[in-house]
Protein backbone atom coordinates (compact mmCIF):
# COMPACT_ATOMS: atom_id res chain seq x y z
CA UNK A 1 0.00 0.00 0.00
CA UNK A 2 1.06 3.51 -0.79
CA UNK A 3 0.83 5.75 1.74
CA UNK A 4 0.51 10.14 2.13
CA UNK A 5 2.10 10.58 5.84
CA UNK A 6 2.01 14.56 7.30
CA UNK A 7 3.84 15.20 10.40
CA UNK A 8 6.85 12.13 9.96
CA UNK A 9 9.16 13.85 11.96
CA UNK A 10 7.18 14.22 15.75
CA UNK A 11 7.41 10.89 18.05
CA UNK A 12 4.51 9.12 16.60
CA UNK A 13 5.18 9.76 12.79
CA UNK A 14 8.85 8.61 13.48
CA UNK A 15 7.25 5.30 14.64
CA UNK A 16 4.70 4.63 12.14
CA UNK A 17 7.57 5.45 8.99
CA UNK A 18 9.42 2.75 10.51
CA UNK A 19 6.59 0.27 11.47
CA UNK A 20 4.55 1.24 7.66
CA UNK A 21 8.27 0.47 6.16
CA UNK A 22 8.64 -2.71 8.03
CA UNK A 23 5.66 -3.67 6.61
CA UNK A 24 6.36 -3.85 3.03
CA UNK A 25 4.47 -0.38 2.14
CA UNK A 26 5.06 2.45 0.93
CA UNK A 27 5.16 5.66 2.29
CA UNK A 28 5.25 9.57 0.81
CA UNK A 29 6.17 12.10 3.60
CA UNK A 30 5.75 15.76 3.53
CA UNK A 31 8.62 17.82 6.03
CA UNK A 32 9.99 21.04 6.12
CA UNK A 33 13.50 19.52 7.07
CA UNK A 34 14.83 16.36 5.67
CA UNK A 35 17.13 16.07 7.94
CA UNK A 36 14.78 15.79 10.94
CA UNK A 37 13.52 12.78 9.26
CA UNK A 38 15.66 9.17 10.55
CA UNK A 39 14.87 7.14 8.11
CA UNK A 40 15.91 6.15 4.91
CA UNK A 41 14.64 3.29 2.67
CA UNK A 42 14.22 2.95 -1.53
CA UNK A 43 9.93 2.80 -0.02
CA UNK A 44 10.41 6.27 1.07
CA UNK A 45 9.85 9.31 -1.12
CA UNK A 46 10.74 12.72 0.97
CA UNK A 47 8.56 15.83 0.03
CA UNK A 48 10.73 19.06 1.26
CA UNK A 49 7.43 21.92 2.01
CA UNK A 50 5.19 22.74 4.23
CA UNK A 51 1.88 21.10 4.95
CA UNK A 52 0.00 24.90 4.33
CA UNK A 53 1.15 24.61 0.83
CA UNK A 54 -1.61 23.00 -1.17
CA UNK A 55 1.05 22.57 -4.28
CA UNK A 56 3.72 20.63 -1.73
CA UNK A 57 0.09 18.48 -0.20
CA UNK A 58 -0.86 17.54 -3.87
CA UNK A 59 2.45 16.12 -4.42
CA UNK A 60 2.30 14.08 -1.49
CA UNK A 61 -0.49 12.76 -2.12
CA UNK A 62 -0.02 11.71 -5.76
CA UNK A 63 -0.52 8.04 -6.42
CA UNK A 64 -1.36 7.34 -2.65
CA UNK A 65 -4.14 5.06 -1.59
CA UNK A 66 -4.23 6.24 1.97
CA UNK A 67 -3.29 9.02 4.04
CA UNK A 68 -1.81 9.54 7.72
CA UNK A 69 -2.01 12.91 9.54
CA UNK A 70 0.15 12.61 12.54
CA UNK A 71 0.17 16.87 12.75
CA UNK A 72 1.12 18.63 15.84
CA UNK A 73 1.83 21.92 17.60
CA UNK A 74 4.70 22.97 18.31
CA UNK A 75 6.87 26.48 19.03
CA UNK A 76 7.28 26.88 15.65
CA UNK A 77 4.01 26.65 14.37
CA UNK A 78 1.49 29.42 13.27
CA UNK A 79 -1.21 29.11 16.17
CA UNK A 80 -3.79 26.90 13.28
CA UNK A 81 -1.49 24.79 11.76
CA UNK A 82 -3.14 21.35 12.55
CA UNK A 83 -6.58 22.36 11.25
CA UNK A 84 -5.25 24.92 8.85
CA UNK A 85 -3.25 21.56 7.33
CA UNK A 86 -5.54 19.36 7.31
CA UNK A 87 -8.18 21.40 5.65
CA UNK A 88 -4.95 21.75 2.71
CA UNK A 89 -4.70 17.40 3.24
CA UNK A 90 -8.52 16.89 2.57
CA UNK A 91 -8.97 18.80 -0.63
CA UNK A 92 -6.04 17.38 -2.08
CA UNK A 93 -7.62 13.96 -0.78
CA UNK A 94 -10.47 14.91 -2.82
CA UNK A 95 -8.71 16.61 -5.47
CA UNK A 96 -6.52 13.10 -5.77
CA UNK A 97 -9.67 11.12 -5.12
CA UNK A 98 -8.13 9.17 -2.28
CA UNK A 99 -10.83 8.10 0.56
CA UNK A 100 -9.21 6.39 3.46
CA UNK A 101 -7.73 9.28 6.18
CA UNK A 102 -6.75 8.73 9.50
CA UNK A 103 -5.93 11.50 12.72
CA UNK A 104 -3.98 11.55 15.32
CA UNK A 105 -5.86 14.05 17.53
CA UNK A 106 -6.29 13.29 21.63
CA UNK A 107 -8.75 12.62 24.35
CA UNK A 108 -9.77 15.78 25.54
CA UNK A 109 -11.00 16.99 22.38
CA UNK A 110 -14.92 17.01 21.31
CA UNK A 111 -17.30 14.55 23.18
CA UNK A 112 -14.18 12.65 24.96
CA UNK A 113 -13.84 16.04 27.43
CA UNK A 114 -14.88 14.14 30.33
CA UNK A 115 -12.52 10.99 29.77
CA UNK A 116 -9.78 13.10 31.25
CA UNK A 117 -8.14 14.26 34.27
CA UNK A 118 -8.98 17.05 36.01
CA UNK A 119 -5.76 18.54 36.22
CA UNK A 120 -5.50 17.67 31.99
CA UNK A 121 -9.18 19.56 31.92
CA UNK A 122 -7.37 22.79 33.58
CA UNK A 123 -4.48 22.87 30.91
CA UNK A 124 -6.81 22.46 28.29
CA UNK A 125 -8.52 25.94 29.29
CA UNK A 126 -5.49 27.89 29.73
CA UNK A 127 -1.69 27.03 28.17
CA UNK A 128 -2.98 24.01 26.44
CA UNK A 129 -6.29 26.30 25.00
CA UNK A 130 -5.06 27.06 21.54
CA UNK A 131 -3.69 23.93 20.97
CA UNK A 132 -7.18 22.22 21.78
CA UNK A 133 -9.04 24.17 19.78
CA UNK A 134 -7.13 23.92 17.36
CA UNK A 135 -7.65 19.89 17.43
CA UNK A 136 -11.42 21.10 17.32
CA UNK A 137 -11.49 22.75 14.11
CA UNK A 138 -9.34 19.77 13.01
CA UNK A 139 -11.93 16.98 14.28
CA UNK A 140 -15.19 18.91 12.74
CA UNK A 141 -13.10 19.44 9.44
CA UNK A 142 -12.21 15.98 9.19
CA UNK A 143 -15.92 14.63 10.01
CA UNK A 144 -17.15 16.77 7.42
CA UNK A 145 -14.91 15.77 4.35
CA UNK A 146 -17.38 13.15 3.26
CA UNK A 147 -13.70 10.96 3.53
CA UNK A 148 -13.34 7.37 4.78
CA UNK A 149 -12.22 9.04 8.12
CA UNK A 150 -10.71 7.31 11.61
CA UNK A 151 -9.96 9.77 14.28
CA UNK A 152 -8.04 8.49 17.17
CA UNK A 153 -7.52 9.70 20.22
CA UNK A 154 -4.63 8.56 22.62
CA UNK A 155 -4.21 9.77 26.19
CA UNK A 156 -0.86 11.15 27.23
CA UNK A 157 1.97 10.10 24.98
CA UNK A 158 5.29 8.59 26.38
CA UNK A 159 8.48 6.86 24.36
CA UNK A 160 8.41 3.64 25.69
CA UNK A 161 8.91 0.59 23.78
CA UNK A 162 5.24 -0.96 22.77
CA UNK A 163 3.43 -3.54 24.83
CA UNK A 164 0.99 -4.12 22.85
CA UNK A 165 -1.87 -3.96 25.07
CA UNK A 166 -3.55 -0.59 24.82
CA UNK A 167 -7.34 -0.31 25.63
CA UNK A 168 -8.56 0.83 22.54
CA UNK A 169 -12.14 1.77 21.88
CA UNK A 170 -14.95 3.69 21.52
CA UNK A 171 -16.75 3.32 25.18
CA UNK A 172 -16.55 7.04 26.90
CA UNK A 173 -15.74 4.88 30.59
CA UNK A 174 -12.08 4.80 28.57
CA UNK A 175 -10.12 7.23 30.52
CA UNK A 176 -7.01 8.81 29.77
CA UNK A 177 -3.63 7.44 30.91
CA UNK A 178 -0.19 6.78 28.97
CA UNK A 179 0.29 5.10 25.79
CA UNK A 180 3.64 4.57 23.98
CA UNK A 181 3.85 6.66 20.89
CA UNK A 182 4.75 2.89 19.35
CA UNK A 183 1.41 1.71 19.78
CA UNK A 184 -0.66 4.74 18.38
CA UNK A 185 1.84 4.39 15.16
CA UNK A 186 1.15 0.82 15.38
CA UNK A 187 -2.91 1.07 15.65
CA UNK A 188 -3.03 3.98 13.01
CA UNK A 189 -1.34 1.72 10.74
CA UNK A 190 -4.00 -0.89 11.59
CA UNK A 191 -6.79 1.16 10.88
CA UNK A 192 -4.91 2.07 7.12
CA UNK A 193 -5.28 -1.50 6.46
CA UNK A 194 -8.14 -3.01 7.76
CA UNK A 195 -10.23 -0.36 9.06
CA UNK A 196 -12.35 -1.39 12.32
CA UNK A 197 -13.06 2.19 13.64
CA UNK A 198 -14.74 3.73 10.16
CA UNK A 199 -15.82 7.10 10.77
CA UNK A 200 -15.28 6.53 14.73
CA UNK A 201 -13.21 8.43 17.34
CA UNK A 202 -11.44 5.48 19.32
CA UNK A 203 -9.40 6.38 22.43
CA UNK A 204 -5.74 4.30 22.94
CA UNK A 205 -4.63 4.73 26.61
Amino acid sequence: MKIALFGATGGVGRAFVEQALAAGHEVSALVRDPARLDASSPDLRVVTGNVLDGQAVRETLSGSDAVMVTLGNTANNPDRVVSQGTAQIIAGMQAEGIRRLVIISSLGVGDSKDQVPMAFKMLMKTVLRKAMQDKEAQEAAVRASGLDWTIIRPGGLSNDPARGNATIGTDSSISAGQVPRADVAAFALSEITAPTYLHQAPAIT
